[in-house]
């Protein structure tokens, strides 16, 4: 499968262009890049054409790697779609639900596979606990807090403008929802509020009644980073264990994920377009409810 990697930044270079460069059934068609000496420089250490038109890119390959701000990725996605190119996307899918509605119709039109690269699901041992812990039921409450340091010297990710725009809710938040969502269901109510160094906390009611309870901050001292989640139910408390390998590991989990999707015709992968689409509306939803000071009800 050709890829075209659209995106010359860190996560670009270090996680989809490696991955994607060293995956046995995959390989790299060619780089477009916002900064075509940064472009041109990561396409000559793959030994890859750089190209000045995305387009031309799209035309070039079998499927798009896409690691650029939302905003810039879900016109991509939409013009790779509607070109019949497959979809290996980031998180979050878009910045607006309109934006993510095109993404899906344009997906669900043409009939291409997609997947959008939420880091944590791409891990066998997260993906194992969370089938068991959905089959096993009667969880009434989750909590989970993502306490991240992006802005200390040598970060690769502290200069990224859209998440200093955007702040944690929109970076991580994906992350934190897309472990939730598997196991309590879709969130039909939001109540959010905001606290000191970027922290944002986030009240989710969920089909059924279960609640969940998420804490983020990108800006978190150093010496309190952390990541945990916990459900509590009827079985007990349980904790979602960390991933068992890596980024790279992971991406190359989601390119086998994806060629299992257009081999066998369907298109129906727990991480496709569509949950990006649902995670979306909740992180536009909590937007809502953090800049009005009020609790927002998801339609049905």
């Amino acid at each position: 499968m050709r890829f075209g990697l659209f995106g010359t930044g860190h996560w670009a270079a270090e996680t989809h262009a490696a991955a994607i460069g060293a995956h046995p059934g995959a390989e790299l068609a060619g780089v477009w890049g916002r900064n075509p000496d940064k472009a041109a420089e990561l396409a000559r250490r793959h030994g890859v054409p750089v190209f000045t038109e995305i387009d031309a890119l799209i035309d070039a390959c079998d499927a798009v790697a896409v690691a650029l701000p939302p905003d810039v990725q879900a016109d991509i996605a939409v013009r790779a779609a509607t070109a019949g190119r497959h979809l290996l996307l980031d998180k979050p899918l878009a910045l607006t639900l309109a934006d993510a509605d095109r993404v899906v119709a344009a997906a669900a039109q043409s009939g291409v596979a997609s997947v959008v690269f939420f880091t944590q699901r791409f891990h066998p041992n997260v993906t194992g606990f969370l089938a068991s812990t959905a089959a096993a039921g009667g969880w009434q409450h989750a909590r989970a807090t993502m306490f991240t340091s992006i802005f200390q010297p040598g970060n690769p990710y502290g200069a990224s403008q859209w998440r200093r725009d955007r702040g944690a809710l929109w970076d991580i938040g994906p992350h934190a929802l897309s472990i939730i969502l598997p196991v309590l269901g879709r969130v039909t109510r939001v109540a959010a509020t905001d606290g000191p160094s970027g922290l944002v906390h986030l009240l989710l009611t969920h089909d059924g009644g279960a609640t969940s309870a998420v804490s983020l901050t990108l800006d978190a001292p150093p010496e309190a980073t952390t990541r945990d989640f916990v459900f509590f139910g009827e079985n007990g408390v349980v904790e979602v264990p960390p991933g068992d390998g890596n980024a790279l590991t992971a991406f190359s989990a989601a390119i086998d994920q994806l060629a299992e999707e257009i081999d066998s015709g369907t298109r129906d992968h727990r991480c496709d377009v569509r949950f990006g689409r649902e995670v979306v509306a909740v992180l536009v939803a909590a937007e809502t409810a953090r800049v009005e000071g009020r609790t927002v009800d998801l339609p049905g």
